[in-house]
């Protein structure tokens, strides 16, 4: 009798904690996410990295983002290629942190490389920084492009080691 007694209790305790989830959407993190709706699209263009060799080296890019989780996050899945060789294959999952005009970054690389990120909406433009000396500055240009710079940082100088441009599927 007391195992039955057990598993009703165990029953009982995981129906509650299932059910106390609650199935309403976070009407702030999707308010806040619906900002960063000018990211959402399939892109495509080109760009050229700085490599360690100090040699810009050029690539085509793509970007599929959506919105995810009923506009409460972002997925973004990024394909870089070089000469028939893939050089960038990246997944990202941006999200709300509770913060006005904080978001949290989520990188995902093919490498194994994972990493949370502070990120920030400033007049329209997407900042997320991978470490203190790094960050990628994202924003449509006057052609309606997705135009993406990443700069470090060396005294109180910002040098580019990354830029490119995208054009948006319709």
């Amino acid at each position: 009798m007391k195992k039955f007694t057990l598993l009703v209790l165990a029953f009982y305790t995981i129906t509650n904690i299932s059910f106390a989830q609650s199935g309403e959407t976070d009407k702030t993190s999707q308010a806040e996410m619906k900002k960063l709706s000018f990211l959402v699209g399939e892109w495509s263009g080109s760009g050229w990295m700085m490599g360690q060799d100090r040699v810009k080296h050029t690539f085509n890019q793509s970007e599929n983002i959506q919105f995810k989780l009923d506009s409460t996050a972002i997925l973004i899945e990024g394909l870089g290629k070089s000469e028939g060789k893939i050089v960038h294959n990246a997944m990202a999952i941006i999200t709300f942190t509770g913060k006005e005009d904080q978001f949290d970054f989520q990188s995902f690389l093919s490498s194994g490389q994972k990493g949370s990120f502070k990120s920030e909406l400033i007049d329209g433009i997407y900042y997320w920084y991978p470490t203190e000396s790094v960050r990628y500055i994202i924003q449509i240009n006057e052609k309606g492009q997705w135009s993406e710079i990443g700069e470090f940082n060396q005294g109180d100088t910002w040098y580019p080691f990354l830029e490119m441009t995208l054009d948006k599927k319709e």
